[in-house]
């Protein structure tokens, strides 16, 4: 596709005033948020799915989580994992500024890989990454626990800004993520799918358990 059918294709759906401010606040924080067209593909999937329940490993200013509430079920939770409690903190008004409940959201501060474990098996209808690319692979691990099959685990960043698809390029978080689209796409218990909007958006289903 050429460049004008790529841009088409990201603001297909377009973000509205509480998406835009959300976005703001991240890039002013150094929490960058997933694209548009990657975030309506989240919306997409939770409504898929029909989600009650979703983990998002990265909270950043709640522009994915945004997206995912959007999708969700009306008495869906999200449960978000995120390092940092001034992120937390901007996506709880995201959330606020949105119309959503605070019963809705669960924001958990920490290490997605110390919170992970104590969230219950087989619990969640979607798990979506989007926080350290080298803990991604840690981070597939987890979530084919986390998830019910037919649930679906999505990774953001699939594309790392040109790297990932250039062999080359042999950076830490390049080779991490490069790995994680391998073991998903030769997982048996997986249907996997590459999407190319925004910095690109690797999804599964998990078939089995």
């Amino acid at each position: 596709m050429n460049t004008a059918s790529l841009a088409h294709a990201e603001d297909f759906v377009p973000e509205d005033d509480v998406l835009r401010n959300a976005r703001q606040r991240g890039e002013e924080v150094g929490a960058t948020p997933i694209l548009p067209g990657g975030g309506a593909a989240l919306c997409f999937l939770a409504t898929a799915v029909n989600a009650r329940s979703v983990v998002e490993i990265g909270t950043g200013c709640g522009v994915s989580g945004l997206w995912l509430l959007r999708g969700m079920r009306s008495d869906g939770t999200l449960t978000s994992v995120d390092v940092e409690p001034e992120h937390q903190r901007l996506a709880r008004q995201t959330f606020a500024e949105a119309g959503f409940a605070s019963g809705r959201t669960r924001l958990i501060v920490g290490r997605a890989l110390d919170v992970l474990p104590r969230l219950a098996d087989g619990g969640y209808d979607l798990v979506f990454c989007d926080a350290a690319k080298q803990e991604y692979g840690d981070y597939l691990g987890e979530a084919l626990r986390l998830l019910r099959p037919g649930g679906i685990v999505a990774f953001d960043n699939a594309l790392w800004h040109d790297r990932v698809a250039d062999p080359t390029q042999r950076d830490p978080e390049s080779v991490a993520v490069r790995e994680v689209g391998r073991v998903v796409r030769n997982d048996e218990r997986l249907r996997p799918l590459m999407l190319p909007l925004g910095d690109g958006l690797l999804a599964a289903v998990k078939l089995t358990n």
